[in-house]
């Protein structure tokens, strides 16, 4: 049975797709899905989008377990199978490496990393040639304030990219999507939402966590403050070069 996901919902990332070419036809598409509410809220945006969308396109899903004791996102695949979407879940001890192999990086950034490494791996044997993130509008803010204020740079995550070595794309579908979008839809769809309990996310607060406190306490003031973030970071977003990307979330 399809999941129906409300117009609200599925305009702004059709804009985002159609503006940023992120779907073409006969793509095979790699979805991560991490078990939070945006990642989820995607898998049915691009599942209902395979159903009416002009073009053709595969959709698969991929998860990838971290290992971290309190975390089981094992729960997924079989909900994405019943969805008849294939489903690739591989664990990695990205914490029990991180002692020994993050140099100085925060965890986040580096479990990030080492994910990404792993659909990337998956995309190329299984033969997918786009992998789509689900970072929304909020995300690429608080990215681009963390860059100006920690990095000295204008620059946030990118909404469609070739990463460096050529053979794979890299799409964000809900860079128009602001996060409370999605937690509603979770919500009130009954999204089987998996808790991400990592000691390591939450042993102290993090640049993100400030940034995103930030922001809010902002928009109370300037209801329009994310109209004109998002006037501000379309043209960084747009920006097809892998090297300028931003991994961590």
């Amino acid at each position: 049975m399809m999941l129906k996901v409300n117009k609200r919902l599925m305009r702004p990332v059709g804009r985002a797709i159609a503006d940023f070419d992120m779907l073409r036809e006969h793509d095979r598409v790699l979805l991560g899905v991490s078990g939070g509410k945006d990642s989820l809220s995607l898998l049915h945006i691009l599942r209902q989008l395979q159903h009416h969308a002009p073009i053709r396109f595969e959709l698969a899903a991929i998860t990838v377990d971290p290992m971290v004791e309190g975390f089981d996102p094992s729960p997924l695949q079989p909900y994405v199978e019943a969805l008849e979407i294939p489903c690739f879940y591989r664990r990695e001890p990205i914490l029990e490496r991180a002692a020994a192999h993050m140099d100085g990086n925060s965890y986040c950034s580096w479990c990030a990393r080492m994910k990404r490494g792993v659909m990337y791996a998956t995309a190329r044997q299984e033969g997918y040639n786009v992998l789509a993130l689900a970072q929304h509008l909020d995300d690429l803010a608080e990215s681009f304030l963390m860059s100006a204020f920690h990095g000295g740079r204008l620059k946030t995550m990118k909404a469609h990219y070739r990463i460096s070595a050529g053979d794979l794309r890299v799409v964000r579908p809900l860079v128009y999507t602001r996060e409370r979008q999605t937690r509603d839809f979770a919500a009130s769809a009954g999204l089987p939402v998996i808790s991400d309990n990592c000691p390591a996310c939450f042993s102290m607060p993090t640049q993100r966590q400030h940034m995103k406190a930030l922001l809010a306490d902002e928009e109370q003031r300037n209801p329009r403050l994310f109209k004109s973030l998002l006037a501000t970071l379309r043209p960084l977003m747009s920006i097809e070069n892998a090297d300028t990307d931003l991994f961590s979330h």
